[in-house]
């Protein structure tokens, strides 16, 4: 029986390095916003019509912003924006970059003096910053069950899947169909505006990330004969590439891309769109654009993965980790994938967490995050040749049968939420009436959920050890199962309501926490594990935070850890205001030296 996915052989060198460097571009990224710090400090909602990390910038405006200064927005309005609106910013002296119809927006490349003007507009709702995102940089095995998916005929044959990363090498065999005469990726196209080939040879991957997704998502073993299989190794897959060859994007580029996947739905059958990508949080989700396209797809009939971050080894005045969930895994509509390693077992009971893994709660909202965990540590899929990753890292790359480099190897929650998207792409297969909701539910509801009260990571790079407890706001509603979850028969009816991802009130003074279904525009009576008659009454929890619901089980544990780090996810004594819940994304971490980039590939 093949393994999906399988480790490298643990008598192979580790590669520390690898991780490390990669992660330490994503942390120089977010140093690039330290400037803003403590506008996030003070508070998350809107100054004026600005988002707090572009107030600061528009109040150069008038006076110390030189006249070429120029920034990044996206601008959302009261209705979809037309030539009238984009005339008057073009007069201003703006550059579009996208029309971003979805949210209501454009995006915009505007001089600073030219802000106060923007912001007169009547018809202007919002302008935020266009963040750059960056790839989140992770083995699946029988672990997760999928032998018994594949056993019962489920491949994912006729589901597309959307891989918004860096674009997909469709040379490699293992993206052939059953035949190899055909590649299974059905379609490409480009957002970044940059070459897509290179003189190396690499085929509209120049980087060499999303190939390594999309091989996780749905290899075929081709050129392994059958050692390294994707989890659904029939699915069709759309490339939609937002990252360029340094692994570099932006937010308008990925809500551009997400719109073109609700566009090709029904052209391709997209079911999944998989966002192995991520940054920090700057905004409630509620006034983030990029968040908004994630809600818009969703609603759309199109489940959406996403990766949770690797910052779970970041701990600023003792959050231990807590609060490090990137954008846009804060929704509470997506599925938020964190990472476990397999420790070179098949066995579910062998699986560790990933030290590196973001944990919740999320910034601003204090959503309860990651919703589910699925095996992320050294991975083995697909190489896309002559791009930038394998360039750099030649170590990491696996021989394949035909003597060549066609696989590589990579850690992170990246690479732990293709598997989840996968395992969607088989559940459609198997039922294709399933809506989203019912897909998070089903995941979350037959995840294992056994689980030791905590595990040691030692990194010897670091000299170092973590301690990773095994609470909610550490592996959701617990281990993906695919064998259970095909057998279920806990489905939500489809007409019951959301999946949200509960946020949570803290009592510092009982030291108990309070879920909180719903949101603004979710009625808590309207989602699925709340009040309705498939979950029950929700969960109940207390000083031990222990779950009665189906979706988290009955022993998941409330440690001192977590305790410990209130003050700072929570940011105030009394738990109640947003003063400082942004810590995570301030100075403080911002200004490191990337003490703590090193990360999943050589724990022991």
């Amino acid at each position: 029986m093949s393994q999906t996915m399988k480790p490298k052989n643990p008598d192979q060198g580790r590669h520390s390095a690898a991780w490390g460097k990669r992660l330490s571009i994503l942390l120089l990224l977010l140093v690039a916003e330290a400037a803003f710090a403590q506008v996030w400090k003070t508070s998350p909602k809107l100054v004026g019509k600005f988002a707090p990390d572009l107030a600061p910038i528009a109040a150069r405006a008038n006076h110390g912003a030189a006249a070429d200064e120029t920034v990044k927005v996206i601008v959302q309005y009261k209705q979809v924006p037309q030539a009238a609106e984009e005339g008057r910013v073009q007069r201003l002296g703006a550059h579009l970059n996208h029309r971003l119809h979805m949210v209501k927006a454009i995006a915009l490349t505007i001089p600073v003096n030219a802000l106060p003007a923007l912001e007169a507009d009547p018809e202007v709702l919002s302008v935020s910053v266009d963040h750059p995102t960056k790839a989140l940089d992770d083995i699946t095995d029988v672990a997760t069950g999928m032998p018994s998916a594949w056993a019962a005929g489920y491949n994912g044959a006729g589901i597309g899947v959307a891989v918004i990363d860096s674009g997909i090498n469709d040379s490699h065999p293992d993206l052939w169909n059953s035949s190899g005469t055909t590649s299974r990726v059905v379609y490409h196209q480009d957002f970044t505006g940059t070459p897509t080939s290179n003189s190396s040879g690499a085929n509209w991957d120049l980087y060499g990330h999303g190939t390594h997704v999309a091989g996780i998502v749905g290899g075929n073993g081709y050129l392994s004969n059958g050692a390294y299989v994707g989890v659904a190794p029939a699915v069709n897959l759309v490339d939609l590439r937002v990252l360029n060859s340094s692994g570099s994007g932006s937010d308008s580029i990925t809500i551009a891309a997400i719109q073109e996947a609700i566009a090709l739905q029904s052209t391709y059958n997209i079911r999944v769109i998989n966002l192995s990508l991520g940054r920090g949080i700057f905004v409630s989700y509620t006034q983030d654009p990029l968040c908004q396209a994630v809600e818009a797809a969703w609603q759309a009939g199109i489940v959406v993965v996403v990766a949770a971050g690797n910052y779970g080894r970041v701990s600023v005045n003792s959050s231990n980790g807590y609060g490090t969930v990137t954008a846009p895994g804060n929704d509470p509509f997506a599925i938020t994938v964190g990472a476990m390693k397999s420790n070179g077992s098949s066995l579910l009971s062998a699986e560790t967490l990933a030290s590196y893994s973001s944990k919740g709660l999320t910034t601003y909202d204090h959503v309860v995050k990651p919703d589910i965990v699925a095996p992320g540590n050294q991975i083995v899929s697909l190489a896309a040749s002559g791009a930038t990753l394998e360039a750099e890292y030649p170590a990491e790359l696996v021989t394949g049968t035909d003597g060549n480099s066609d696989y590589f190897t990579l850690s992170g929650t990246s690479m732990a939420t293709p598997v989840v998207s996968g395992a969607v792409a088989l559940l459609l297969q198997q039922n294709s009436a399933l809506t989203p909701d019912q897909i998070k539910a089903l995941l979350m509801s037959s995840a294992g959920k056994v689980f030791p009260t905590s595990s040691v990571a030692v990194v010897p790079d670091l000299n170092a050890t973590f301690t990773s407890f095994y609470d909610t706001f550490s592996v959701g509603a617990g281990l993906l199962d695919m064998q259970n979850a095909l057998v279920s028969t806990a489905l939500a009816p489809a007409n019951v309501g959301a999946a949200l991802s509960p946020s949570v009130v803290y009592n510092p003074a009982t030291k108990t926490v309070s879920l909180v279904q719903g949101n603004g525009t979710v009625a808590p009576g309207s989602v699925v594990w709340g009040t309705s008659v498939v979950w029950g009454t929700s969960v109940v929890w207390g000083n031990n935070i222990v779950g009665t619901s189906v979706v988290w089980g009955t022993a998941v544990p409330w440690n001192d850890a977590l305790l410990s780090s209130f003050s700072v996810v929570w940011g105030s004594s009394t738990g109640t205001g947003p003063q400082a819940s942004s810590v995570i994304w301030g100075s403080a971490v911002l200004n490191t030296d990337g003490a703590f980039s090193v990360a999943g590939d050589d724990e022991q």
